[in-house]
């Protein structure tokens, strides 16, 4: 048992202030359960917080307010400023303060990290419009934390209860994904899948079913050749291997079947082909999880969704989720013996 504290310090990046991170943040952390599995703490802003919490009439929502980490109280919702100054919240309205202090909490959770002060980091959604900038460019999460954590390969592992879906390539433009799907490229997704599978989710011998890029997976080349050429190889080296990795699968019947549920992980070759599918049958309760780097990291499935910021509808099953499910594979990684009530 670590001699700081029986159980995990989950930071949570508060994301951008004007979409619905905030909202959910608060809403999630209602729930009792969640205390006493974690130690949740906010990078953000005490006054973002207690906007929210007057917005969403949770007077009795208490959080503490704390300088830096090492004055985090584990009985206690903390926040950590990431600005000095007091910021502008205007819901559903993208601006560039917004932008500035999203990075800022980001960068915050991520030192500490590094730094081992916290165990996990959960993310709220941020808008990579406001986030961008000339000096700095984000292209997403789990970009951004694979370079902070100088990490060659990492998998944007999208994951709930009876569907875990994995990507080959991720935030890239469409006409671009046939010349990364590459053996080279398939084979670290598959090893980065395999791995966390077995030491991130608990499955000794996990089964792995890789989709096809064409329709109908090529149809034996009449609709292209990346399947005979590239996937298939590929899959029976892995079969070569005695690991359980079966395809390539037209996605569209895969889906349609449920055939997900036969297998731990599926992995896609392209961003919607795997999130369409994943959003469509698990959007309340989905996390993204970025399997392959030091430490964890879990987000919920959603973006800021402006349209609906500050109307107190917004559902936070994912965000809930989401720090459930970095308590699980911290708990799954061996690193805590979490206690039992």
């Amino acid at each position: 048992m670590n001699p700081r504290k029986n159980k995990p310090v989950i930071g949570i990046s508060i994301g951008d202030i004007n979409g619905i991170g905030p909202e959910v943040t608060i809403k999630a952390l209602l729930d009792n359960r969640l205390l006493k599995m974690v130690t949740p703490v906010i990078y953000g802003h005490g006054k973002v917080i207690t906007f929210y919490r007057k917005q969403l009439e949770l007077e009795d929502f208490n959080f503490m307010q704390i300088r830096s980490i090492e004055e985090v109280h584990h009985k206690k919702i903390n926040v950590i400023n990431v600005v000095e100054e007091s910021p502008e919240v205007i819901p559903g309205v993208e601006t560039q303060e917004a932008g500035k202090m999203a990075l800022a909490a980001l960068d915050h959770a991520i030192k500490d990290l590094k730094d081992g002060k916290i165990d996990g980091l959960v993310t709220a959604p941020l808008n990579k419009n406001n986030i961008n900038s000339p000096e700095k460019k984000f292209i997403g999460h789990t970009e951004y934390l694979t370079e902070a954590f100088e990490i060659k390969e990492s998998l944007m592992f999208l994951v709930a209860e009876d569907i875990r879906v994995g990507l080959v390539t991720g935030h890239m433009p469409l006409k671009k994904v046939a010349q990364h799907v590459t053996a080279e490229n398939i084979r670290k997704k598959l090893d980065i899948m395999l791995k966390s599978l077995q030491n991130d989710f608990g499955i000794g011998k996990p089964r792995v079913a890789v989709l096809g890029l064409n329709p109908h997976a090529g149809e034996d080349g009449l609709l292209g050749d990346e399947e005979e050429n590239i996937i298939k190889p590929v899959i029976r080296e892995y079969k070569d291997k005695a690991h359980l990795v079966f395809g390539p699968y037209s996605s569209d019947g895969f889906f349609g079947m449920m055939h997900q549920k036969k297998f731990d992980g599926v992995l896609a070759m392209y961003h919607d082909q795997g999130l369409i599918p994943f959003k469509s049958l698990a959007f309340e309760t989905g996390v993204n999880f970025t399997a392959g780097l030091p430490i964890v990291r879990t987000s919920p499935d959603h973006g800021t969704a402006y349209n609906i910021a500050g109307k107190k509808i917004a559902d936070d099953g994912s965000m809930r989720a989401a720090i459930m499910e970095a308590h699980d594979i911290i708990k799954n990684r061996g690193d805590w013996e979490v206690e039992e009530d």
